[in-house]
């Protein structure tokens, strides 16, 4: 159908193609066959209904994350009495926002989920029938090896997953390509997050600070600090994001609301989304996901801009 309409992926691709590239996705497909066989059957039927190349289409997503540093975004968790919420923003570069996806996946034999992504197959934030909501942030690429990388990560847990302890069974025993962090949330209210890369898996949770955990583009925990990469300019203002995120939620005092979250997504604690468009950056999406009643708030764009707008979660 895309290509019946004159849509060619390959000719709106962003994406530098080298031969380093196209040996380490070479090297992942036979993991994605062992642990997740199902998208590499997806990625062959998209490329044959472009009647385009596999091997480009693979090269593409499978070493997403694990070469360069361009997405940025900010993730958190939250819990009371009543409520359990889960809060993205998904900063991007401006040129592909026309190329972000929200998606509904209803396959045989997986769990249903919506799900948001700036390319396809793989999605970087989601929830799922029985309300697991995850969502990455990346982190720069001082390391990688060959398995299954942030985006497929999320894909696979919304859609094999139904709990967070599911989630992170799943995280500690699947080779691991990037470098990550995951925050992940279930109907039951229990939220990590989950700093990873080939090499470690660390688990974060809740402190006396209160009900909640948050994370952006860095590694926090002392057990990944060696794996930071300190050699680059944070122009996306990382930390500052996590910090205002962090205070924010610590100073409800374990009460939260969805009002709350869009405030602070929206950058009415300090700065979170207000980027200066001009420098081709910005938040092109952000959103929340209403564990407990399965409803999803959503921005197509800045929530500074732009309004929350209210969608089921089986859109």
């Amino acid at each position: 159908m895309l290509r019946k309409h004159g849509t060619l992926l390959s000719k709106q691709i962003d994406f530098v193609a080298r031969d380093e590239k196209k040996e380490f996705a070479r090297n992942c497909i036979p993991i994605y066959e062992e642990y997740y066989p199902e998208v590499i059957q997806e990625i062959r039927g998209l490329a044959d209904g472009q009647e385009d190349s596999f091997d480009f289409l693979s090269m593409f997503l499978l070493s997403m994350y694990c070469f360069e540093f361009e997405n940025h975004c900010t993730c958190f968790a939250c819990k009371d009495r009543s409520k359990i919420l889960f809060g993205r923003n998904s900063d991007f570069l401006v040129k592909l926002e026309k190329s972000n996806l929200n998606c509904v996946y209803q396959l045989d034999n997986v769990y249903a989920f919506n799900g948001n992504t700036t390319a396809f197959i793989q999605m970087e934030d989601g929830m799922n029938e029985h309300g697991l909501a995850v969502g990455l942030t990346f982190i720069y690429p001082k390391v990688r090896d060959y398995g299954l990388n942030a985006g497929m990560l999320v894909r696979y847990i919304l859609e094999k997953c139904k709990t967070t302890q599911e989630a992170l069974d799943f995280l500690k025993r699947v080779p691991i390509a990037s470098q990550q962090t995951l925050t992940i949330v279930d109907s039951s209210g229990d939220m990590i997050v989950v700093e990873c890369n080939p090499y470690t898996v660390e688990v974060i949770r809740p402190n006396s600070d209160g009900n909640f955990v948050v994370t952006a583009n860095n590694f926090n925990s002392l057990v990944m600090e060696q794996y930071k990469y300190e050699g680059i300019l944070d122009d996306w203002k990382s930390e500052e994001r996590y910090n205002v995120a962090y205070n924010a939620l610590k100073n409800c005092n374990n009460i939260f609301s969805v009002d709350t979250i869009k405030d602070i997504l929206s950058g009415k604690y300090g700065f979170m989304c207000q980027y200066d468009r001009s420098t081709g950056a910005d938040t092109v999406w952000s959103v929340i996901y209403d564990v407990k009643n399965k409803i999803i708030h959503r921005v197509e764009g800045n929530p500074s801009r732009k309004r929350f707008k209210q969608i089921s979660s089986k859109r």
